[in-house]
């Protein structure tokens, strides 16, 4: 008997869950018929929506379509569950998100959130939810149903979040086993390597972004140059509209619900990675009582706070786990060691206040409500290049800035039992370096300081604090000046071609002394013959590139042989060391010589044979090939002062150099009555190598030649290829 009370008890349990199933989908096949969604000729997605929410939902449901495998990959390192996926080599990556990011304070401020906000969250959910049930073709590696807390994990929209800055490493020598006899274990010293391959060297990690004031323009309108430098296909373009005033079209992290570079119908934005010091370690002096860890702080001793993290695994056999017992103080959680103390982290955590300042910031039409929108301080690593139809242009930095004591040195670890090393609340708005509607008519930044961010109207360094911005010029910010200064008739096209100049002021001095060096040497000189035909074509380049370039290839091989300019990946190392400067000079081009010849044929190889573009597969670490397709192009790395940004190197045993980051998706727009804009993406908008648009933007991107942005609905007649109701 008890056994068919069971037996029914089971159908029965299964009979609601089918029934609750089956409301759900209804619910979302509801929602769905308030939603449209228009691809264009490039197969970008215009989502159309009743409410907000149902923009969200559709929006969030065309980027599942363009490639899911980056959403649910974006949501495994966000909130720790990468290792589920990928094995134990993830280990340490979860176990750092999972030590600033707990999923049961996540659902606690998912419930705590203004109601309007969770209506977002939830039809973000909903959308991604509803793909899976209409696409069951797709199988999750992990993530098989996505809950609306989720976004508050993945809410600021940067590559490379704060947490990034703990070094992998470093948290598994203090928090991992080590081998028997070593002296070491958990809670032990540090200084293991964060990568487990070695770094190619100085490819800039940032972006490029520039607004021109209407004084300095030919229509008198506001200009925006959005030129984000990231890793290739990092967001989806896309477009969101509702009834409830949202209309924002640009570049959306994949499985964000925000355009996090883009414009509306009245403002525009482009973020920049921010130099600002706004993230410290603290060196905690460590008390035991009764077998307990205490911190000094002050006259008092904390307890130490101590948590187990549990990280999942996949193996060979099915899943497995590792237990931590993690260590945290009120300053942050403990991640390395240094002379014996533990070091902890301080960073911005507010996790709800970064969503609602990423998605207020979308529905802001001028300046004034942009920042309003920035009082919530969350734009922790990025600084702000904005423009609007009223006219303003403004940069505005990093609004998450730590008030701090002055007379400490913040760019190293502070004593944490000391309580003036306390944050003392955030630097206002109003006292950061900002540029609003300078006199000079521009404001850029290239991920330099803000010190020279709009010429002879840039702040003043000396009226700052050093922790706001210890960062300095670079060669970047050198050409944007020169393009920007005393130019008057800037359009919407002339500012394109002022974003893809082909100048390289990085190699102003290095070739000029190579040059010196070549006639300063004797007839004698071992390299003299070998490098004449060389020199003579360096001394006489204009320091641009350009795809049928010798000198840029020449050029770009000597720097990174260690000839100067934009710092070198293969210096020599201990041979060039004992040269002199001349002679380490005429040794880099000579290194550049032998290795342009051995992998190309000959030294005199075309730019644009060495530097290309390819996407042959959809996988997020991209195989590159010789023997497949691929474009040329014709910018260079963004290390010699080109502002158009191509970070290539040779990839897997390929000869031929392949970019991997730089220019990803490129705008300019133009404000006004009306809203005016051109754009290009990376590749295409699909993540379907089978789909016309994996790769149809390929040669405008490399070419720089971007296509017409349709941002009202009447701009896309004659140029739809679909339009339907999410799930059908």
């Amino acid at each position: 008997m008890n056994m068919r009370l069971a037996l029914v008890a089971a159908i029965c349990s299964g009979c609601v869950a089918d029934l609750s199933a089956r409301t759900e989908l209804a619910e979302w096949q509801q929602q769905a018929q308030n939603v449209t969604i228009i691809r264009d000729d490039w197969g970008i997605a215009h989502v159309y929506g009743k409410t907000d929410a149902d923009a969200v939902f559709g929006g969030i449901y065309a980027q599942a379509e363009d490639d899911f495998n980056r959403i649910e990959t974006n949501y495994l390192n966000s909130i720790g569950r990468l290792a589920e996926a990928e094995g134990e080599s993830q280990i340490w990556r979860d176990l750092r998100m999972k030590l600033f990011v707990d999923p049961q304070e996540m659902k606690r401020l998912y419930a705590a959130a203004p109601a309007d906000l969770r209506k977002l969250m939830e039809a973000w959910a909903d959308g991604l939810n509803f793909y899976l049930a209409t696409h069951l073709q797709v199988k999750p590696r992990v993530i098989t149903r996505f809950e609306p807390w989720m976004p508050l994990t993945f809410s600021e929209g940067s590559i490379g979040g704060d947490i990034e800055r703990v070094n992998l490493g470093q948290l598994q020598a203090f928090y991992g086993s080590a081998p028997a006899g070593s002296g070491s274990g958990q809670w032990a010293a540090a200084g293991v390597s964060d990568s487990p391959v070695p770094d190619l060297g100085d490819e800039p990690r940032g972006s490029n972004g520039i607004v021109i004031g209407p004084s300095n323009t030919v229509n008198k309108r506001a200009l925006l140059l959005i030129n984000p430098h990231t890793s290739f296909f990092f967001r989806s373009e896309y477009q969101m509209v509702s009834e409830e005033g949202l209309n924002v079209y640009g570049a959306s992290t994949w499985g964000q619900f925000f355009v996090y570079q883009g414009f509306n119908d009245r403002a525009g934005w482009m973020h920049t990675s921010s130099s600002v010091d706004n993230i410290d370690e603290y060196l905690e002096t460590i008390v035991r009582k009764d077998g307990k860890a205490f911190y000094r702080f002050g006259s008092e001793d904390r307890p130490v706070q101590v948590k187990t993290i549990t990280v999942p695994f996949k193996t060979a056999t099915g899943m497995s786990e590792r237990q931590f017992t993690v260590l945290r103080t009120h300053h942050g959680p403990i991640v390395r060691e240094l002379d014996g103390k533990w070091v902890a982290m301080r960073i911005m955590e507010e996790p709800l206040k970064a969503l609602q300042q990423s998605w207020g910031r979308t529905k802001t039409k001028n300046l004034k409500e942009y920042l309003q929108v920035m009082e919530l301080h969350t734009n922790s690593s990025n600084n702000t290049l904005f423009a609007d139809a009223e006219g303003n242009v403004a940069y505005l930095h990093s609004n998450f800035v730590p008030r701090r004591d002055t007379t400490f040195i913040w760019a190293r670890p502070v004593d944490g039992s000391n309580p003036a090393t306390d944050w003392k609340g955030v630097h206002s708005v109003s006292e950061s370096p900002n540029v609003i509607n300078p006199r000079s008519g521009w404001a850029y930044n290239s991920n330099n300081f803000p010190y020279s961010a709009a010429g002879p109207d840039s702040p003043k360094k000396s009226d700052y604090p050093p922790y706001m911005d210890p960062g300095s010029e670079n060669a970047r910010g050198i050409h944007a000046i020169r393009l920007l200064k005393d130019k008057k008739d800037f359009t919407l096209n002339s500012l394109l071609d002022a974003a893809f100049d082909s100048y390289m002021p990085a190699f102003e001095e290095s070739i000029p002394a190579l040059v010196k060096a070549w006639d300063d040497a004797p007839s004698s000189h071992p390299l003299k013959a070998k490098l004449a035909e060389q020199v003579a074509m360096l001394r006489n380049w204009d320091f641009r590139w350009g795809v049928s370039s010798i000198p840029t290839s020449l050029a770009v091989f000597f720097g990174d042989a260690g000839g100067g300019g934009g710092g070198g990946r293969r210096g020599g190392g201990a041979a060039a060391a004992n040269l002199s400067p001349a002679d380490r000079l005429l040794n880099a081009l000579s290194t550049a010589t032998d290795r342009l010849t051995a992998d190309f044929g000959a030294w005199k190889t075309p730019w644009g044979e060495i530097n290309r573009f390819q996407r042959i597969s959809p996988e997020i670490v991209h195989p590159f090939d010789d023997s497949k397709p691929s474009i040329p192009v014709m910018f260079t790395s963004a290390r010699w002062g080109s502002l158009a940004s191509f970070g290539a190197a040779p990839r897997n045993g390929t000869k031929k150099w392949y970019g991997t980051s730089g220019n990803s998706f490129v705008a300019v727009v133009e404000f006004g009555d009306s809203v005016r804009a051109r754009a290009v993406s990376a590749g295409g908008e699909s993540g379907d190598p089978e789909s016309k648009h994996f790769n149809d933007q390929a040669t405008r991107y490399a070419t720089g030649n971007l296509r017409d942005v349709y941002f009202y609905r009447h701009q896309l007649r004659g140029h739809t290829e679909r339009e339907y109701h999410p799930g059908k």
